[in-house]
Order: structure tokens, then C-alpha cells, then sequence
């Protein structure tokens, strides 16, 4: 979609709703927009609560703004550039947000306020919102916090969005050299933070799990759910990165350590043993949630999900959450 073209339908149709003061209409024409406006508020923030609020904040800046719409832009460029600027303001003010230092071993570890993102809230039609699972993914949204706010809007509007570089300086009022220094020093962050990984965020990426991935899936289910400690240390590479949120501390390790660690920390202990799992997705990503039955309670009840990033059959990467306080993942809170 560009911009120099004439007014289209939506637009006409923005523009009336503005002027006429319509609510109704202007909410009907902007809440198109929310899924793939949250996606991208998430990837600057990357937290799903505080995404869905600058999202609500975006529409009530553009109602309170609409008599500044010219139909110079889209709609839909519009409703971005407010909450980009939205997200700016928000972690200008949240001072205990600040960027992860590039240079820090494991800076993953420091991003506590990481949240999972619910698939089903994804837009539907992903070429038309440029949800591509490489760009949702927790590692690339991790690796995204590690650059400065403003170089992180400019990163995420020219090379996951495709804007020019002249409609991201208008966004954010920077030149376009400005806009240009910022993408190269962006760029040598996230290659350094995502090393080997597929780092064309434009082009067509397939969204579905592979085979592999349910298959690792389903073993690493069963293996939990029969206290299979041998069957877990063999899905699990020896340079496993492991976090549990929101503690802090990314550790990689052996597959025999983090089975270790995970029995010295009191799982699989008497008491704690008796798990049963279900399979699902977020980010775009496997993931398998843990139900864990006490003794003497005739129910399985809600306890982590594992988020999982697999490679070449192996589990690389494991995220734990906390899974009972996420109302949003729309998990059933026993089985």
C-alpha cells in the first residue's frame, strides 16, 4: 500500500468518520487493526499486557487526534506511527525497562518481563499483517530488546514491516540519514543476538510446526508424564538454554544438568510427579503445558507451560512460564 495514491474507499471513509465526529464508524474502521497493531506493539515492548494497553491507547490518541488525519497516509500507517510513538512513550517512562546491554553474557536472562503470546490472537491473514513466525518468535523478540527504544521502532518499521526509510523518519520526526544509521547499528545487534538464524524478515516464512517439532512435542510429554528422566535429558541438546520467568537467569547447559536441576529444585519429587500435558502453541512456537496433581486432590491443576524451540530434533532452547497468571492464554485451569 503507498501512500501517494489518491484516497481509497477506507480512507474516504476514515476521513468522514473523523470529521462527523462518528464514533461508532471511526471504532468500526480502526478496530480492524488491533490484531496486527498489538503484534507490533508486542514486539516493542515484549510484554502481551502491556501490548493489549498501548493498543487501547493507540485508538484513544487517534480519536483524540483525528482532526490531524488528512488522508495524506492510509489509515492503517496512520494507526501505526501513533503507536509506535505510543510504545516510545511508554518505555521512556518505564525506567526499570531499560535496554539489555548488548555485551552481557546471557542478556536474555534480564528481559523478566517477557510474556508468551496467544496464537489465536495473531491476525488471521498473515501476508496481510506480516506476521511471519521468524518475527514472533521469543528469541527475536528477546534479541529485538536489546536495542535502544527508537533504534528498535526504526529496526522493526524498515526490516518487519518493509516501510522506506523516508516514511519511517516521518513517523518518528528523524532524517532519513538518522533513520539509516539506526537500521545498520540495529542490524549488527540482532546478528550478534541471533546468530546463525534466517535474518530476512520480509520474505515468505511458513508458519505451521514440522513433523519434527509435534513429534519432539509429543515425546517430551510423554517423558514427563511417565517421571522419564533418561527420555528427558535425550531430547534435550547439551547446550541448552534455559530460562524460567519471571525469574531471572539464563543458563545454557547440559542436557544431564538441566534434568538435574530440575529434580534438585524439587520436580518430579513425591508429591510433585504426577503430571499430565497438553500440546499447544504460542508465538508461533510448540510449546507443552504442565498440569501437576497433588496428593489427595482428585484434579491436575494449571502449573507452566514450556515453550520449546527445536532443532534438528533436539530441544535448544526451553522458556518456562508460570502459566496461572496469564488469563490471556485461555488455558483450561484443570484437567
Amino acid at each position: 500500500m503507498t501512500d501517494a495514491t489518491p484516497p481509497g474507499a477506507d480512507t474516504a471513509a476514515f476521513i468522514a468518520a473523523a470529521r462527523s465526529d462518528d464514533t461508532a464508524q471511526f471504532a468500526l474502521i480502526t478496530e480492524r487493526h488491533r490484531r496486527e497493531l498489538q503484534v507490533h506493539c508486542y514486539r516493542m515492548l515484549a510484554n502481551y499486557e502491556d501490548a493489549q494497553d498501548m493498543t487501547q491507547e493507540t485508538f484513544l490518541r487517534a480519536w483524540n487526534k483525528r482532526a490531524s488525519f488528512k488522508g495524506h497516509a492510509s489509515p492503517r500507517t496512520w494507526l501505526y506511527r501513533i503507536a509506535t510513538n505510543t510504545c516510545l512513550d511508554f518505555l521512556e517512562k518505564r525506567n526499570d525497562r531499560t535496554p539489555v546491554p548488548a555485551d552481557l553474557p546471557d542478556a536474555g536472562s534480564e528481559v523478566s518481563y517477557l510474556q508468551p503470546y496467544p496464537d489465536r490472537m495473531l491476525p488471521e491473514d498473515p501476508q496481510e499483517s506480516l506476521v511471519a513466525r521468524e518475527t514472533i518468535e521469543l528469541a527475536f523478540i528477546v534479541a529485538v530488546q536489546h536495542l535502544p527504544p527508537r533504534q528498535r521502532a526504526v529496526f522493526i518499521l524498515r526490516d518487519v514491516l518493509g516501510w522506506p526509510a523516508s516514511k519511517v523518519a516521518g513517523a518518528l520526526e528523524l532524517t532519513v540519514a538518522s533513520v539509516t544509521s539506526a537500521l545498520q547499528r540495529a542490524r549488527v545487534t540482532m546478528r550478534e543476538q541471533l546468530p546463525g538464524r534466517r535474518l530476512d524478515w520480509r520474505s515468505p516464512a511458513t508458519h505451521e510446526l514440522s513433523q519434527d517439532e509435534r513429534g519432539v512435542v509429543k515425546s517430551y510429554i510423554d517423558a514427563h508424564e511417565r517421571n522419564d528422566l533418561d527420555g528427558l535429558t535425550a531430547l534435550l541438546r547439551d547446550d541448552l538454554r534455559f530460562v524460567m520467568l519471571p525469574e531471572r537467569g539464563t543458563l545454557t547447559v547440559t542436557a544431564k544438568d538441566a534434568v538435574d536441576g530440575w529434580v534438585s529444585g524439587g520436580l518430579f519429587q513425591r508429591g510433585r510427579d504426577d503430571w499430565r500435558c497438553i500440546a499447544t502453541t504460542v508465538n508461533r512456537m510448540p510449546a507443552a503445558v504442565l498440569y501437576l496433581r497433588t496428593p489427595g486432590d482428585p484434579e491436575y491443576r494449571l502449573f507452566n507451560i514450556a515453550v520449546l524451540r527445536i532443532v534438528d530434533g533436539k530441544i535448544a532452547e526451553l522458556t518456562g512460564f508460570d502459566a496461572t497468571d496469564k488469563p490471556w492464554l485461555d488455558l483450561p485451569a484443570t484437567l
